[in-house]
């Protein structure tokens, strides 16, 4: 038999050996590319392709599998911290962990994990001070879709993975687990900087999700009396659900008035802001006691000053304490607030209102920039 091949018979195995090859580097090529969804500038979003992030000795590459659109994602588009061009949003997250760095100890390929919205940098100054949230500065801790690229994409990096990512237990579901990531890490902290005594009152001010949060911290706090401030009927009836005692409906009475009513004109020990408004702010400093503290959560996006009713403040020397706080992110803190979940505490999932695929991001996106159809939180299921 004549194993000679022929010119004819040559060129046709190159070709299929350069096609193949060239069907491999597209492959590999592909893998490289992923789909983001990114602020392009401000007041403009869309779909743009983005080199795979590394992963670098300390960090991990985490697969989402599903996450939340924020409010405050809609504020960063209206320009609130900046001009951004080509910034993927997005910062709550959950998934399966795809790659770690050779110095990761905790967590290896295929772990189920949550990583908080704020992902400090555990050996900064700040973070050693006690205030890991602000490391690298004033909202230093908060990194996702500010100073680096968020979660809305197919490949997500996060830093310093052993303390900033913690393992999701099994009887706990994706859907309700990417609620620690930052509704219930920030709602809780305002609870918690509110200092409200066993059987103390308080007065959440706005019902959105990270309210409700709030609402439920409040509650899980040991508060004895919890008084919502709310308007849309159904916002009003999940802080029933997660413990409100009374409702409060600023549209038709003052709800200065009738929260100093409620308390016998005492005040309340404690009010949260968590909506993000001078005017709410305001309210707040005006309904607690002398010695009460306001604990602001909101996001203030908009205006150069949020006042402080001088009177009400007992012209500066009234004992009422204004405490802020960004969310707190870190292992030990979303393990906690997981545990909470994994053992019935609370289920934040009837905040869901809507879902929608990756693909399907811009529509819910612009939803809740006006929040239409009712929407409180919108999840984004990742398809894995």
């Amino acid at each position: 038999m004549n194993s000679k091949l022929t010119k004819s018979e040559k060129a046709t195995l190159r070709e299929r050996a350069e096609e193949a090859w060239r069907v491999e580097l597209e492959e590999s090529l592909t893998e490289d590319i992923m789909k983001t969804f990114v602020m392009k500038k401000v007041g403009e979003v869309g779909f743009v392709e983005k080199d795979r992030p590394e992963c670098g000795s300390l960090d991990a590459i985490l697969r989402p599998t599903k996450g939340l659109i924020c409010t405050s994602d809609v504020h960063t588009v209206h320009g609130a911290i900046g001009e951004r061009k080509n910034l993927t949003l997005g910062h709550e997250v959950v998934g399966v962990v795809e790659e770690v760095g050779e110095l990761v100890t905790k967590f290896k390929r295929g772990d189920r994990v949550a990583v908080g919205s704020i992902t400090p940098d555990w050996g900064s100054d700040a973070a050693q001070a006690g205030h890991p949230s602000q490391s690298g500065g004033a909202l230093g801790g908060w990194k996702f879709a500010n100073v680096k690229d968020g979660t809305f994409a197919e490949y997500v990096h996060v830093n310093e993975a052993d303390a900033n990512l913690a393992p999701i237990p099994d009887g706990v579901s994706d859907e309700a687990a990417v609620y620690v990531c930052d509704m219930m890490s920030t709602g809780f902290m305002a609870a918690e900087n509110a200092g409200i005594p066993i059987g103390g009152t308080v007065a959440v001010f706005a019902q959105g999700p990270v309210g409700l949060m709030c609402t439920a911290g409040a509650r899980l706090q040991g508060a004895g009396y919890v008084i919502a401030v709310e308007s849309v009927p159904k916002r009003q009836e999940l802080a029933r659900y997660y413990g409100a005692d009374e409702v409060v409906d600023f549209t038709k009475v003052d709800p200065v008035q009738r929260i100093l009513d409620v308390t016998g004109g005492e005040g309340v020990d404690a009010a949260i802001e968590a909506f993000g408004a001078s005017k709410v702010f305001k309210q707040c400093v005006m309904v607690i006691k002398p010695g009460g503290k306001v604990s602001n959560a909101g996001y203030h996006g908009e205006g150069e000053v949020i006042e402080i009713p001088r009177e009400e403040w007992g012209v500066g020397m009234a004992e009422k304490d204004i405490v802020t706080g960004l969310c707190p992110g870190g292992r030990l803190r979303i393990s906690r607030l997981l545990r909470l979940l994994e053992n019935g505490r609370l289920d934040p999932t009837p905040m869901t209102t809507h879902t929608f695929q990756f693909l399907e991001i811009e529509k819910a996106f612009r939803m809740m920039e006006n929040k239409e159809d009712g929407m409180i939180k919108p999840l984004i299921d990742f398809g894995r």
